[in-house]
């Protein structure tokens, strides 16, 4: 049987339905899809590096989640009850797709890889889930453990915020090392509009003697806000040791026992009050919505507001004007600046192959090829991997800063406008290998052989002059010469074959860079073209939403200019009855729960 608040909810989505407001229907439908599931989600989400994986393994009593410094959550992870302990990644429909697209396939995966792997996969992982038998999960209790809001990388912000949207309950982690941040406070207000049944957990109070002052200006912080959630403090490191060695006494220091009995009385025991509370969030949100525009009409068919209604006839279509104008204006600065941003990005990777080859013409100009070969290659490839990160962290940068700039028109922003999954796979794998430049050998016969050559003409040049004095042709001076002559020829044959194998090497790395700079600057010119049809899109998007929203706005004044008196006061009744509806609905929607509201026909 559904539970009785349902109808209620299903009034609100007819409420959506008239009102031609499906994007609220949508939104209602997916809440009342998840109140017929037996599942509890508790959403357990905050800043980075606040313990929020640690606190989920000392609830459970087990390593779920992977901990450190080196390590970060980077997609929702589900914990939740099995018969024996497993885990899988479940993926997008498309490797390269949004976050948000429908998940196809789960990939099993070993438990304690899981968190590994997750972050390796994470442009194309949805969640993680693990299963293990737990007495605390064996009535439908989920876990999720989210990544840290305020990540550079906007992708994973926006993932937590739309688990957020499946949340029964939440776990809102702040450790005891400082007190709730106004970026903190922020998030918390925010959570609380999406659902209302919020737990301040502080963490790590087993590192700060003066935690228990802490936790008391963090609750006159909640009550000064006027956020009506209970503050609990902890220690997992406590915990986790308690339960090695069962110290009963340790168990109960940590703080653990009180978020416990939380757990169990104000989620699970609760889980009819906490859907209610849940659906008045969304319905009161949704009716709220539906009543403004309502009222506007209103207060346009009014006969006593005509010449306000023609003045707002008239603002609204300088908005559309305005508008119009700044499409085409942002459209400019968006083509203009992503060119300027790829020429500057390639000129700055040129930059950066042409000093690297600046120094291994350094290198060779002294340094033989046929010694250190290896470590020299291994240098290279050092820096020519340097040189592509850097190069497109710049691009990455400068983005941003085009997206601001384009954004400046319209007055709606996001800051999740860059794609997620811009860096190519192969980024910094080489387009060819360096090839090993052909090292002649100089063995002791081609010496010898040298050697006898350039001896031959000062045995016979020296041997001729000194016959003229009355001595043999082969004679000691005749000898000696031929001696100095070989070995200058065995030394400049060495110095010619040294020449040879650096402009060997210099040939090989400059044909090696070269393909460094076709594949990579190629790489760069797709991620700024990705990049600018995703910003694109995004602006048209937004610019055609600002556009209907203000064509409706100036047809509903112009409808109101242009009907008569009699067609105003019906359209009125109809109006007034509509809102009288969903004042009513509203009244229903507080009733189970929601938050206070000032409404009125």
């Amino acid at each position: 049987m559904a539970p009785p608040w349902l109808d209620v909810l299903d009034e609100t989505i007819g409420a959506c339905v008239t009102h031609r407001r499906p994007d609220l229907e949508a939104r209602l439908r997916e809440k009342r899809a998840q109140q017929l599931d037996p599942k509890l989600r508790v959403l357990v989400v905050g800043e980075s590096k606040q313990g929020k994986s640690q606190l989920v393994n000392a609830l459970l009593n087990a390593p779920v989640c992977a901990v450190g410094d080196d390590i970060t959550t980077t997609v929702p992870t589900f914990v939740q009850h099995a018969d024996t302990p497993s885990a899988a990644l479940v993926r997008n429909a498309s490797a390269r797709g949004s976050i948000f697209h429908t998940p196809t396939e789960r990939i099993a995966v070993p438990i304690e890889q899981v968190t590994k792997q997750a972050t390796a996969q994470s442009q194309h992982v949805v969640r993680a889930e693990i299963g293990i038998p737990r007495a605390l999960l064996d009535n439908g209790l989920v876990l999720i453990d989210t990544p840290g809001v305020g990540d550079t990388r906007s992708a994973h912000t926006a993932s937590t915020f739309a688990t957020l949207m499946q949340a029964d309950a939440v776990l809102l982690v702040s450790d005891a090392t400082g007190e709730l941040t106004s970026a903190e406070m922020t998030l918390l207000k925010k959570v609380m509009e999406a659902c209302p049944n919020v737990t301040v957990v502080v963490t790590k109070i087993d590192l700060v003697p003066s935690w228990r002052a802490v936790v008391e200006r963090n609750r006159a912080l909640l009550a000064r806000a006027g956020v009506p959630a209970k503050l609990i403090p902890v220690s997992s490191a406590l915990r986790l040791r308690a339960a090695k060695t069962g110290d009963q006494r340790l168990n109960t220091e940590s703080g653990f026992p009180e978020l416990l009995a939380c757990v169990q009385r104000d989620i699970v025991a609760s889980a009819d009050l906490l859907a209610r509370r849940a659906v008045a969030v969304v319905a009161s949100s949704a009716i709220a919505q539906l009543v403004t525009p309502l009222r506007e009409e209103l207060t346009a068919h009014d006969s006593s507001h005509t010449v306000a209604t023609i003045s707002t006839l008239q603002e609204a279509q300088r908005r559309v004007d305005e508008l119009r104008r700044r499409s085409s204006r942002w459209q400019n600065v968006l083509n203009d600046e992503m060119a300027d941003l790829i020429s500057d990005v390639e000129y700055d990777l040129r930059d950066r192959t042409r000093k690297i080859l600046r120094e291994v013409d350094k290198t060779y100009d002294e340094a033989d090829p046929a010694v250190g070969w290896d470590k020299f290659e291994q240098w290279l490839e050092d820096n020519l991997n340097e040189a592509a990160t850097t190069n497109f962290a710049w691009l990455m940068e400068r983005a941003e800063w085009v997206a601001a700039k384009v954004a400046k028109n319209f007055p709606v922003y996001r800051e999740d406008l860059i794609p997620g999954s811009v860096l190519p796979d192969d980024l910094l794998e080489p387009a060819s290998k360096l090839e090993k430049p052909k090292i002649e050998p100089f063995s002791i016969p081609q010496k010898l052989f040298t050697g006898l050559r350039g001896s031959y003409g000062g045995v016979l040049m020296f041997g001729l002059v000194t016959s003229l004095a009355g001595m043999p042709l082969i004679n000691v001076v005749s000898l000696g010469a031929g001696a100095l002559f070989g070995g200058k020829s065995i030394l400049d044959e060495s110095d010619q074959r040294l020449k040879r194998r650096q402009a060997a090497a210099k040939a090989a790395a400059q044909r090696h860079v070269d393909d460094f700079f076709v594949k990579f600057s190629k790489d760069v010119r797709d991620s700024g073209r990705h990049i600018q049809r995703s910003l694109r899109n995004h602006f048209s998007t937004l610019a055609e939403e600002l556009q209907e929203t203000l064509l409706e706005s100036a047809r509903s004044a112009k409808r109101a200019v242009q009907d008569d008196q009699t067609e105003r006061e019906r359209r009125m009744r109809e109006g007034r009855k509509e809102l009288d509806k969903l004042v009513t609905l509203y009244k229903r929607v507080q009733a189970l729960g929601g938050p206070a509201m000032e409404l009125s026909a």
